[in-house]
């Protein structure tokens, strides 16, 4: 078994995050663990997640410690997966029993990684609970720390109490960062001093996993959605949108690849609406399998809405991924898209079930040579903003400047 131990050969970095693959080939968001196994060139990585049904306490994953803390019995470990925190949440009230053993244990993991790792650099992903756990750590141990916001931890969990308690652990921060410009805007409203919030997106394996391949024949009239089941991924406008884009491409047909709360509801909408012949429910799919299915689709579609409870998509990497495989993209306007879709060819209004059944049939009318008009600068856009190889380089720098610094006030202090 894998021992969560420190060597000496590079900085050790300590990662915390909730949403984190529970095994190799985890349908799970992954991203954040892409980034912590290509900063394995920089550092020593160490992450520190909530256990699941299934997982590991203790793994070594794509050459990176992991290690799993526990917070209930083993079954009742269920408040991350399948649509995350807030999600989960909202649709079995009987989690919110679930928060405090929650952050209790990822308290006590923290402090014990923190003795035995002595962590150079720690990078906690999610303002709540992560960051709010290091920065309760760092009351006692003065470890710099940078802080990356994803999206709901920001947009969402809103009133004084939580604007008070995001600012003070954002002011605890090295440097934050937000993945997208919208959420620049949204982390200004915290008073958060000038030059302390960056923008760095999260990247997408543009390399080698999400690239075309001509060889793959497309579907036309194929439509796919790639994402959790949740309120704000907008699922339900497209289903609702399918009888309108028919009466133009009658034979239109939609696959939705995810899972969350919201399935039993959608497939039940689907019915409602005499659809369900046209649309097939995949459930979760491993990466390695999301490529194809980019390839051979002949418009993504990202119905992107505002949920009720204000959390909405921070940048939508599903999108680079498809554009990665040279695939049309369609999503719904909310204000992170616009880094991905800069052309409001590619956005429609969001929750307007009319508005994207029409920008959907245009975007299917289109001959090849529109398409590849409308689209080629897109596909180069990604390549350069969002590859991998470029996004980790910057969190490298910006980590490793980080411990810099770290030290050279350290060295000033014991001078003084």
């Amino acid at each position: 078994m894998a021992r969560f131990t420190p060597q000496e050969d590079k900085p050790r970095l300590l990662v915390l995050a909730s949403t984190y693959p529970r095994w190799s080939g985890d349908h799970e968001p992954g991203f954040v663990h892409e980034l912590a196994r290509r900063l394995n060139d920089h550092f020593e990585v160490h992450v520190l997640a909530p256990h699941a049904p299934g997982a590991r306490r203790r793994e070594i994953l794509d050459g990176v410690s992991v290690e799993r803390f526990r917070y209930a019995p083993t079954q009742l470990q269920t408040l991350i997966g399948d649509g995350g925190i807030l999600s989960n949440l909202g649709s079995d009230r009987w989690k919110w029993l679930l928060l405090p053993p929650f952050f209790l244990g990822q308290l006590f993991a923290t402090f014990r990684a923190r003795l035995r790792l002595r962590p150079h650099i720690v990078h906690a992903h999610w303002i709540l609970p992560q960051g709010l756990t290091i920065a309760f750590v760092n009351q006692f141990f003065r470890t710099p720390f940078v802080l990356t916001a994803h999206g709901a931890d920001l947009f969402a969990l809103r009133g004084s109490l939580f604007r008070l308690i995001k600012r003070w652990v954002c002011t605890q921060a090295a440097t934050i960062t937000v993945v997208s410009e919208a959420m620049a805007s949204a982390i200004s409203e915290l008073n958060i001093p000038d030059g302390k919030a960056l923008v760095r997106p999260m990247g997408a394996d543009l390399e080698v996993r999400f690239t075309p391949d001509p060889t793959v024949e497309r579907i036309p009239k194929q439509l796919l959605f790639v994402g959790r089941l949740v309120e704000k991924k907008g699922v339900r406008y497209l289903l609702q949108a399918l009888p309108l884009i028919t009466e133009q491409h009658p034979d239109v047909t939609l696959t939705i690849v995810g899972f969350g709360p919201e399935e039993q509801p959608l497939r039940e909408m689907a019915a409602r609406l005499g659809i369900s012949g046209r649309v097939s429910f995949l459930g979760a799919v491993p990466q390695e399998s999301l490529p194809k299915l980019y390839r051979q689709c002949g418009l993504f579609v990202a119905p992107f809405a505002p949920a009720q409870s204000g959390d909405q998509e921070g940048l939508g990497l599903v999108l680079v991924e498809a554009l990665g495989c040279g695939c049309p993209v369609l999503a719904g306007d909310v204000a992170a898209v616009r880094d991905v879709l800069p052309d409001s060819r590619q956005r429609v209004r969001p929750a307007n079930p009319p508005a994207l059944a029409s920008a959907v049939s245009e975007i299917l009318s289109l001959s090849s040579a529109e398409l590849i008009e409308r689209y080629e600068p897109l596909f180069q856009q990604s390549l350069h903003r969002f590859s991998w190889s470029n996004v980790s380089d910057g969190y490298a720098k910006l980590l490793n400047e980080a411990v810099a610094t770290s030290a050279r006030e350290k060295q000033k202090s014991r001078e003084q």
